[in-house]
């Protein structure tokens, strides 16, 4: 009988071990072995620019001016986003910036005021 966890996502018993990581086959998701099933999402490490923790409902500057993709407009430098929500994607930032919208951003691109 297999000690191993199964995958968060989708539930699969057919996990195994990758050095320090479990690993789904039938999904490829990948999670640490040290976090349990429950907080896979409230363990979510996400740095600012110059290396702050970030978290939810915080606020951050824009530190480079951003071209919005299928538009003209650009997020200016200094532009400050309120209440940040945090996600596990590419773009690990969601938000509404005021006279664009809400907006996806990379943690890169932006330091904690």
């Amino acid at each position: 009988m297999s000690l191993l966890p199964e995958c968060p996502q989708c539930n699969s018993s057919y996990t195994y071990e990758d050095g320090v990581l479990y690993v789904c086959p039938e999904c490829a998701h990948e999670w640490s072995a040290s976090l349990d099933d429950n907080d896979s999402n409230d363990d979510l490490l996400v740095k600012d620019s110059n290396g702050n923790l970030l978290t939810d409902g915080d606020t951050v500057s824009v530190i480079k001016d951003l071209k919005v993709k299928g538009s003209s407009t650009v997020v200016k430098v200094g532009t400050k986003v309120k209440n940040i929500r945090l996600v596990d994607s590419d773009h690990n930032i969601d938000c509404k910036i005021a006279g664009i919208g809400a907006m996806k951003l990379k943690s890169e691109f932006v330091k904690k005021v």
